[in-house]
């Protein structure tokens, strides 16, 4: 990655950190979820409005480094709209592009997410990035329980 490429990367996650898209409570939401990541301390809840299988309205609310903060803000923007099955697709290939070994390769179809692929090279900021992720897809299934990167 270009010394020009990674700076980019890093203003726009200080962006999304220093003013969160989608930050708040949702009145009334469908689902909901807990996360914690004891070995930063971040702290996330995600709240979701269904219609049918369509995410209407997605925000969420914690405190946490700039990296959680950030991949929740870019979350919400990436899957607010979208169908179930479209949501997991961006799951997973977000989870493949932050924790895959070997040479990165380009994910275009994630958009601005594409900026947590060099996360990848930090294993400890890896469950930062991915903990909106995981109480995401608690959320979804209705799990009110509390999410843990342990």
């Amino acid at each position: 990655m270009s010394l020009e490429l990674r700076e980019l990367y890093q203003e726009v996650i200080l962006d999304h950190n220093r003013h969160p898209r989608n930050r708040g409570k949702l009145e009334q939401p469908t689902g909901f979820a807990e996360g914690h990541n004891p070995l930063c301390g971040d702290q996330i809840q995600v709240y979701l409005h269904m219609e049918g299988s369509t995410v209407r309205e997605v925000s969420f609310e914690g405190s946490g480094c700039a990296i959680s903060t950030a991949s929740a803000s870019l979350m919400t923007e990436a899957i607010k709209g979208k169908t179930l099955k479209q949501v997991e697709a961006v799951f997973h290939e977000f989870q493949e592009m932050v924790t895959a070994t070997g040479e990165a390769a380009e994910h275009p179809d994630l958009g601005d997410l594409e900026v947590f692929g060099g996360v990848r090279e930090y294993p400890v900021r890896i469950k930062c990035a991915t903990l909106p992720w995981h109480t995401l897809k608690a959320a979804l299934k209705g799990q009110e329980e509390k999410v843990s990167t342990e």
